[in-house]
């Protein structure tokens, strides 16, 4: 199981939300690039990066920011945050961000994600980010009454190349992931899901680890790794350890 730093851009800055609240945001560092090559040396193998700004402005706004990442590091990274257009993603396409993700889009342009699904085979990912189960966007501002995984159910056959679902309620809260919604999308499509809020320790990610058999391939961790209540490297001799068995 990928354990997977997080990078979220704020003006430029990394910070780190609770529940995706913008005036909730704490500082970890002013150098994005400094940062994602902290986690490359640390042993990463993915970076997970989200422009935070680009949620709420509905366009790419720290783009200067990836750019810098993406030239400062070789492991491949993923990138989420005002992606609404085809021409969005051509842009990160073609800066080399490996793969880019969607999540307001499959509510509010479902014509939209289903073309990049066809057009850029194997390099979308798509957010399931929900409270309660139910499907949130625009950096989490408005939720819906779609349920997350009959949403999977129906992009599933477009082969995404993975499901990532964050249960907001713990995002940044440091309580632990949600493993029953976790497990019950994993259960429900043949594509690989990626967990995400509320990792705080290394036992979440041994609850975390069960669920490999039912195709949960990673876990996304940003607050745990910059308090420090997750030792990173912990971590990953702990996956390590378990995928030699």
């Amino acid at each position: 199981m990928l354990v997977i730093p997080a990078i979220d851009l704020k003006n430029g800055q990394c910070v780190r939300l609770r529940q995706g609240l913008m005036d909730q945001a704490t500082v970890y560092g002013e150098d994005p690039a400094a940062m994602a090559r902290r986690w490359q040396e640390a042993g990463a193998q993915w970076l997970h990066v989200v422009d935070l700004d680009g949620a709420f402005n509905k366009k790419p706004t720290n783009d200067q920011a990836v750019e810098k990442i993406r030239q400062s590091i070789a492991i491949p990274m993923q990138l989420g945050g005002g992606l609404r257009t085809l021409a969005h993603l051509e842009m990160y396409l073609a800066m080399g961000i490996d793969r880019l993700i969607l999540g307001t889009s499959v509510l509010k342009d479902r014509d939209m994600v289903v073309h990049a699904l066809e057009r850029f085979p194997g390099r979308i990912a798509i957010a399931l980010d929900a409270r309660e189960g139910r499907l949130a966007s625009e950096g989490w501002v408005e939720t819906s009454g779609t349920d997350a995984v009959e949403v999977a159910q129906i992009l599933a056959p477009l082969e995404p190349a993975a499901f990532i679902y964050t249960d907001i309620k713990r995002d940044g809260m440091q309580t632990g992931p949600n493993i029953a919604a976790t497990k019950r999308l994993a259960q429900a499509v043949a594509i690989p899901v990626i967990a995400s809020g509320g990792v705080a320790t290394i036992k979440d990610i041994e609850d975390l680890l069960p669920l490999r058999k039912d195709g949960v391939i990673g876990v996304i961790t940003g607050k745990a790794l910059y308090a420090g209540t997750l030792d990173f490297q912990a971590a990953l001799q702990l996956t390590a350890s378990l995928a030699k068995q």
